[in-house]
């Protein structure tokens, strides 16, 4: 192994404090009936600017990888971290289970996929080359893609929710006691693909640590004219994280990530959100907590109707619902910054 050394970007932080920022803002609206459609996820088929908030986050964590291995990282240390993310979901998903009563414990989740996908990319990135990475980037959207031809690509007769049924069951997201059907958007099969992704993220990285930005700018206009073709084949789907959802919303993310570090990098504009960026897993765990609590103790309807009650008269309910989700972001983000500026950084 080559020595490497870590290396830091504001951009990159400030890229992935503001995408933890909107995972908190389409996660915790005042009422869940009074949404906006773009802080929708797509009901199948489709990609909302919401859907395009989870591959960015675990393509920053590809970015990541590569920016943080230095010459002493192990495989025991990158295995421990990733367990450490997969422990924690599932902890927050016990804590939604015993506080709101969901009909039965969910083991997969956003957490559980951001650590699989975590270590699987690198320990690539540690041990293999380049090449090997993009063929296994390649290999992994072909497979997936071979694999999803052999059903139909409908929620209940696709092959990953037919997955997620036979190792899931009645634990996965979504499932359904008369007909036993189960589907999961953090399912087990759909992974791969989300992998694929981070793997994106890990290749990005070496361009950006490097200088390559034309290469960059290249591959996300590819990401963006492959995935636009691709999904004339096998359509745009976040729940099933397609080919073409990876090429595309990879094309989206390389963009995010060429803007930031042009505006923040090299023409020093402030790192808006960087703050949540260093600490960002243990923003979303917190929100998290804080959710289950309001609705454990019943507190979260009444605390929306009245503190934010009374927008809906003025602008719409959803307005109303929007400002809620807006104040809660604050807070946090109020929160983050004052641990920065304390120098805490909590990594889990």
């Amino acid at each position: 192994m080559s020595e490497r050394h870590a290396t830091r970007y504001a951009s990159v932080d400030s890229l992935r404090g503001l995408t933890v920022a909107a995972m908190l803002l389409v996660n915790d609206p005042g009422d869940w009936s009074q949404v906006y459609a773009p802080l929708e996820h797509a009901a199948w088929n489709g990609c909302t600017p919401t859907d395009v908030i989870f591959p960015l986050f675990l393509f920053i964590v590809g970015v990541s990888i590569t920016l943080g291995l230095g010459a002493g990282t192990t495989n025991r240390a990158v295995l421990l971290r990733a367990l450490r993310i997969v422990a924690l979901g599932l902890l927050l998903h016990l804590a939604a289970h015993l506080a709101m009563g969901t009909p039965a414990f969910r083991p997969m989740g956003v957490l559980q996929r951001i650590g699989v996908c975590y270590a699987g990319a690198a320990l690539l990135a540690l041990h293999t080359s380049p090449r090997t990475q993009w063929l296994v980037f390649a290999a992994i959207l072909v497979a997936y893609a071979m694999l999803l031809f052999g059903a139909p690509m409908t929620k209940e007769a696709n092959l990953a929710s037919r997955l997620d049924m036979l190792l899931l069951g009645r634990h996965a997201y979504e499932f359904d006691a008369a007909s036993g059907r189960a589907h999961d958007p953090e399912g087990v099969l759909s992974t791969l693909p989300a992998l694929a992704t981070t793997l994106l993220g890990v290749r990005c990285g070496a361009w950006l640590q490097r200088g390559a930005l034309r290469k960059l700018l290249l591959a996300g206009l590819a990401g963006l004219a492959f995935g636009a073709l691709a999904a004339t084949v096998q359509p745009l789907n976040k729940q099933l994280w397609t080919p073409s959802y990876v090429l595309w919303t990879g094309g989206l993310s390389i963009g995010a990530l060429l803007l930031a570090h042009h505006l923040i990098d090299q023409r020093g504009w402030p790192a808006i959100g960087r703050s949540f960026g260093i600490n960002a897993i243990a923003a979303y765990a917190l929100a998290w907590l804080v959710v289950c609590a309001l609705e454990g103790m019943h507190w979260g309807a009444p605390l929306y109707q009245g503190g934010f009650g009374w927008i809906a008269p003025l602008l719409g309910p959803k307005a109303a619902s929007l400002a809620y989700a807006i104040v809660f972001v604050a807070l946090f983000w109020v929160g983050s910054a004052l641990l920065a500026r304390r120098g805490v950084r909590i990594k889990i």
